[in-house]
């Protein structure tokens, strides 16, 4: 099975905050691919269901960004799920807005979120895709920044960006992390 864990922070007052891009992509595949996640175990939220004739997992930690490491420590454990069988999707600020990179593995880059995962699993070695959330300036408060709402401006692209990343994933799925990378680690929309 693959696994695909979008980060957030659960609850209404982050739904829709910078930070929560990991379940909002999760949230389009839910749709896409008629795989309700729902059901309550391993500290999260999970639908079992398949992407593209794979069988596919979509999980979102409910322990709160900075302790998703748990959780996902817990599902990959009880489930025998192979490392380079998990996705995680999560935000970053230090890409600009729509900026994606998938990679195979890699540092937490200073995500808090990532480095509990990195810690939870004992391993960099596994996937992800960075989401860029960050403005053409300088932001001096990140955690305001990343727990505010997108603007208006962000809201237009908003849409084609969670797009694109549930595409990227359903690449990632059926043809691979290489064809996935070379298709959408380019892409920006800001």
């Amino acid at each position: 099975m693959k696994l695909i864990v979008g980060l957030g922070n659960p609850g209404l007052r982050y739904k829709n905050t910078r930070h929560n891009l990991g379940f909002l992509i999760i949230n389009k595949l839910s749709k896409k691919f008629d795989i309700p996640v729902k059901k309550r175990k391993y500290k999260g939220i999970l639908g079992k269901g398949s992407i593209r004739g794979e069988k596919a997992g979509l999980f979102m930690p409910q322990t709160y960004m900075n302790l998703s490491g748990g959780a996902i420590g817990e599902i990959v454990k009880k489930e025998k799920i192979a490392l380079e069988d998990i996705l995680v999707i999560y935000d970053d600020i230090n890409l600009k807005l729509g900026l994606m990179r998938l990679r195979e593995k890699g540092s937490s880059g200073g995500h808090n979120g990532m480095e509990s995962v990195i810690e939870h699993l004992g391993t960099t070695e596994f996937p992800r895709l960075r989401i860029g959330i960050s403005k053409n300036r300088e932001i001096s408060d990140v955690v305001n920044f990343v727990l505010s709402p997108f603007d208006s401006a962000e809201k237009a692209l908003l849409k084609d960006i969670i797009k694109e990343g549930a595409e990227c994933v359903v690449t990632w799925v059926e043809l691979g992390p290489d064809k996935a990378m070379t298709r959408f680690n380019k892409r920006k929309f800001a």
